[in-house]
């Protein structure tokens, strides 16, 4: 007898790095966040808390921007999950990511990437298959109803976002 297995539900949380400065003959890599980035991370992490969805993985890019973003995101966060600074997240597009995604382990049901745009917007629009707003520190909860290596463009449902803007 063959019974039929439904993968099981997944949220992904997409991140755009917060508001960073200048760093003026410096590399991009190490652009530091703003006091007003800082805020807003805070703002994100107890927004996240408030929502209950913690990630069982972060997906961090490894410039100093999204390192801090993370950083300040997590101590409003009830628990402290894994985090991985993987190098191939600094300069990936949306595509390069779906396929990061799909290295994720089958038993981490809520994951969040931090990272860049246009790779953050890029990756979400492709997924719920239309155009959310993703200024720096916006967020995107996408619902999933395959598994990590089986994502693909449509496969996602937008089941909540926030900036740290109301916008226009």
């Amino acid at each position: 007898m063959t019974i039929g297995v439904m993968a099981s539900q997944r949220q992904l949380i997409i991140m755009r790095h917060a508001k960073a400065g200048e760093l003026p003959g410096g590399p991009d890599i190490e652009r530091a966040l703003r006091p007003r980035g800082r805020r807003n991370a805070e703002s994100a992490g107890a927004w996240l808390a408030h929502r209950e969805v913690v990630p069982d993985l972060v997906l961090c890019s490894r410039a100093t921007r999204a390192r801090q973003t993370w950083q300040y995101v997590s101590e409003g966060l009830p628990r402290q999950p894994e985090v991985v600074a993987d190098p191939r997240l600094y300069d990936a597009d949306a595509d390069e990511l779906l396929l990061i995604f799909g290295e994720t382990e089958p038993e981490i049901t809520t994951m969040m990437y931090v990272g860049h745009n246009p790779a953050a917007a890029d990756v979400t629009e492709m997924l719920v298959a239309e155009s959310v707003p993703f200024p720096t520190s916006a967020i995107a909860v996408i619902r999933l109803s395959a598994d990590w290596n089986d994502i693909e463009a449509g496969a996602g449902e937008l089941i909540a976002s926030w900036t740290p803007k109301p916008l226009a």
